[in-house]
C-alpha cells in the first residue's frame, strides 16, 4: 500500500474543490475527489485525470459515502455556493449542509481521519459587526430565502465542534469570504463572472441597490494557501480566511470596465432580500495562527480571472441575482 498521505475532497470538481485538489497532489497527497455534479464541473477536473494517485467518484454525499482504504484527510466542499444555485436548490443545500456533513464527518470518524469543514462568511449573515471577527455570531434571518445557505452552514459548523468535544474527532473549520479566480462558472450569479463576462459581451453591469455595499475579494491560490496552513495546523475552532481590503460594489464595477477596455455602463436594480450591506473579514487570527495573508492584488488577480472568461465558454445569457 501506498505511504503517501490520502486525502477525500467532497465537492472536489466545484470552483474552490478542484483548486484544492490540485494543491493537495502538488504536496504529495493521493486525492480521491467527489462531486455529484449538480454545480461542480468534470471540466475541472480534466487536467487530473492522468495523475497518479487521483481518483473521481461520482456520489452525492446525503447518501452514505464509502472510500475503501485508508483516509488521513476528509475535506468538507461539497454544497451549491452561490445565490443563483441555493436559491434554485434550496433542499439539496439545506441537505448537504446537514446531511451531507453528518456522512461526511462520520466518515472522519471511523478512518481516524482530519476533517476540514468549508464554512463561510455567510454564517455573519447580514453583519451588525465590522470588519467580521470569528467570535461574532452573526446577523442571520434563518427564514429568509438566503437561510438555507446561511443555516446549513451554521448547521455544519455545529456539528463538526459536536463531534470533536463528543468524539474526539480531529477537526479544522475555514470561514471563507468572497473568493474569485478561474474555474468559476459564467452564470452561477456572483458579482465576479457576472460583471466580467456582462463587460466582456458589451452589456451593462448590474449592480443592486446603490452599489454601496461592500465586498472583499481573495484570490483563489491565495485561499488555497490559507487552507493548506490551516489543515496542517492545531487550531480548532473557526477561522477567517479571506482579503480584508474592502471596497464598493461600484467601485469594483469601475475597476472590471477598466480592465477588460470595455464600454459597458453600470446599471442599478433592487437589492434582493437580505443582501449583506457590508462583509470585511478580521485576519488577524489567520496572521497569528498561520502567518498567512493574502499576496495577489486584486488587478493581477481578476487579469488572471477575465484571461480565463475571455478564453472559455460564455452563455448568451448571464443571470445576476445578487452582488455576492
Amino acid at each position: 500500500m501506498s505511504q503517501a498521505k490520502r486525502a477525500l475532497v467532497t465537492g472536489g470538481a466545484g470552483f474552490l474543490g478542484s483548486h484544492l485538489c490540485g494543491r493537495l497532489m502538488d504536496e504529495g497527497l493521493e486525492v480521491v475527489c467527489m462531486d455529484n455534479l449538480i454545480t461542480g464541473s468534470l471540466d475541472n477536473i480534466e487536467s487530473y485525470f492522468g495523475r497518479e494517485g487521483f481518483t473521481f467518484v461520482h456520489h452525492d454525499v446525503t447518501n452514505f459515502i464509502h472510500v475503501p482504504g485508508k483516509l488521513d484527510y476528509i475535506l468538507h466542499f461539497a454544497s451549491p455556493a452561490s445565490p443563483i444555485d441555493y436559491l434554485k436548490l434550496p433542499i439539496q443545500t439545506l441537505k448537504v449542509g446537514s446531511l451531507g456533513t453528518l456522512k461526511a464527518i462520520g466518515l472522519a470518524k471511523s478512518k481516524g481521519a482530519r476533517f476540514l469543514l468549508a464554512s463561510t462568511s455567510e454564517t455573519y449573515g447580514d453583519p451588525l459587526v465590522h470588519p467580521q471577527t470569528e467570535d461574532y455570531w452573526g446577523n442571520v434571518n434563518p427564514v429568509g430565502p438566503r437561510g438555507v445557505y446561511d443555516e446549513a452552514k451554521r448547521f455544519a459548523e455545529a456539528t463538526t465542534m459536536a463531534y470533536h468535544r463528543h468524539h474526539g474527532v480531529d477537526t479544522r473549520i475555514v470561514r471563507i469570504f468572497n473568493t474569485y479566480g478561474p474555474r468559476m462558472r459564467a452564470g452561477d450569479g456572483r458579482v465576479v463572472p457576472a460583471f466580467i463576462c456582462q463587460a466582456l459581451a458589451g452589456k451593462p453591469l448590474t449592480a443592486f441597490g446603490d452599489g454601496l455595499q461592500t465586498r472583499s475579494f481573495c484570490f483563489v491560490a491565495d485561499l488555497i494557501e490559507g487552507i493548506w496552513r490551516l489543515l496542517n495546523s492545531d487550531y480548532v475552532d473557526p477561522m477567517n480566511i479571506g482579503n480584508p481590503a474592502e471596497m464598493t460594489v461600484l467601485e469594483f464595477a469601475k475597476e472590471i470596465i477598466r480592465l477588460t477596455g470595455s464600454s459597458s455602463e453600470i446599471v442599478f436594480e433592487p437589492l434582493p432580500e437580505d443582501d449583506p450591506k457590508v462583509r470585511q473579514p478580521d485576519i488577524a487570527l489567520a496572521r497569528r495562527v498561520l502567518d498567512w495573508e493574502p499576496q495577489v492584488l486584486l488587478a493581477d488577480g481578476l487579469k488572471e480571472t477575465i484571461e480565463f472568461f475571455s478564453n472559455g465558454p460564455k452563455p448568451a445569457q448571464y443571470s445576476v441575482i445578487s452582488n455576492q
